[in-house]
């Protein structure tokens, strides 16, 4: 008799992904090869969201994945493991992510919103999970080191206007001496 033992792992989460409530992608991060294609995962993600989108519960056993998923007004968040992860592990990956974008959004977490705030989900995200390892669970530390990180972005990374702007910082206060 064959059983299969799984070693524990640290990779967990297998992808994050983010819809508007037409099924369209907002934000995908795939953490490994399941999907390789862009095809193959935005199949994936029509049958996630044909499934899920018209459901009161939050969690789904999907072509051998454990999704659990979250929506508010017209997002769709999603969190996506193996089929022998803890649920309750996505879950509070899923919690933290929803509970850092409503603090950094100001509750306004919607479309139009969320599509302003690009760069905060990206950052938020990667301080959630990186390369499928969870790294953080507290949406304070996160928007925290989210925050940090905005402030003390290199100059090749900043806007144009934010280097104008700093550029005349700079100016006004050697003025001011």
């Amino acid at each position: 008799m064959d059983t299969l033992i799984l070693e524990p792992s640290l990779y967990t989460v297998k992808a994050v992904l983010i819809m508007d409530n037409d099924g369209e992608r907002l934000y995908a991060k795939y953490y490994d090869d399941t999907y390789p294609t862009v095809k193959e995962q935005k199949a994936f993600e029509k049958n996630i969201f044909n499934k899920t989108h018209r459901t009161d519960s939050e969690i789904a056993l999907l072509e051998g994945l454990t999704v659990v998923y979250k929506s508010n007004i017209d997002l769709y968040f999603y969190v996506i493991g193996s089929s022998h992860e803890n649920e309750l592990m996505l879950m509070s990956v899923l919690n933290c992510l929803f509970d850092s974008l409503s603090q950094m959004l100001r509750k306004n977490v919607e479309k139009r919103a969320l599509l302003e705030n690009m760069e905060g989900l990206f950052l938020a995200v990667d301080e959630i999970v990186d390369g499928g390892v969870i790294l953080e669970s507290d949406p304070q530390q996160v928007v925290h080191r989210v925050a940090l990180r905005g402030d003390d972005v290199p100059l090749t990374e900043q806007t144009v206007t934010q280097v104008l702007q700093s550029a005349k910082e700079q100016i006004k206060w050697s003025l001011l001496r």
